[in-house]
C-alpha cells in the first residue's frame, strides 16, 4: 500500500461520501479527505488501497488497527471497503480485498479482520469466516494469514 496521488483524494472522497453520507455527509462525524490523508502512509497502520481503471479511482480500501465491533486483541481490521457503483461486479473489490490480505501478511500479522453488513458474501467466497454477527446485522469476518 502506498501512498494515493493527489489527484485521486477528491474523487476517492466522494466515493466514501456516497457510500457512508450518514458518517462522512453533511452533518456527519467523518472527514473523508482526513480519513484518506491518514491512510497515505508508506508503512505501519493506517493505510489504504486505492484502485484505478485508466487513471480513474474506482475503489477504495483500508486496512487499520482497529474497527468497529472490534474486541480487545483483534486485529488489524480491513475498513472502508467500496466499489464505484457503476464499476461493480468486475472483480475490483476482490482485488482490494486480496491487497489488504498481502499488505497485513507483509506487516506480519497473524489474522486480518473485517465487519460489514453488505459484503459479508463477498469476503466470505474469499476464505474468510465468520467470528461472530452483531445485534445490529454487522458480521465480523476473520481470515488466518499463516
Amino acid at each position: 500500500m502506498s501512498q494515493a496521488p493527489p489527484d485521486v483524494v477528491g474523487p476517492v472522497s466522494a466515493l466514501m461520501i456516497e457510500a457512508w453520507p450518514e458518517w462522512y455527509g453533511p452533518g456527519g462525524q467523518g472527514d473523508a479527505a482526513a480519513d484518506l490523508a491518514k491512510r497515505g502512509r508508506h508503512e505501519g497502520l493506517p493505510s489504504g488501497l486505492v484502485a484505478l481503471v485508466a487513471d480513474a479511482p474506482v475503489g477504495t480500501v483500508a486496512l487499520d488497527a482497529t474497527s468497529y465491533g472490534a474486541e480487545p486483541g483483534e486485529g488489524p481490521w480491513m475498513t472502508g471497503l467500496v466499489v464505484c457503483p457503476k464499476m461493480r461486479g468486475r472483480g475490483i473489490a476482490t482485488a482490494l480485498v486480496a491487497g489488504a490480505e498481502r499488505f497485513a501478511r507483509a506487516l506480519g500479522y497473524p489474522e486480518i479482520h473485517t465487519a460489514t453488513i453488505t459484503a459479508s458474501g463477498l469476503i466470505r467466497r474469499q476464505g474468510w469466516t465468520l467470528a461472530r454477527s452483531l445485534d445490529n446485522g454487522y458480521d465480523i469476518l476473520r481470515l488466518a494469514l499463516g
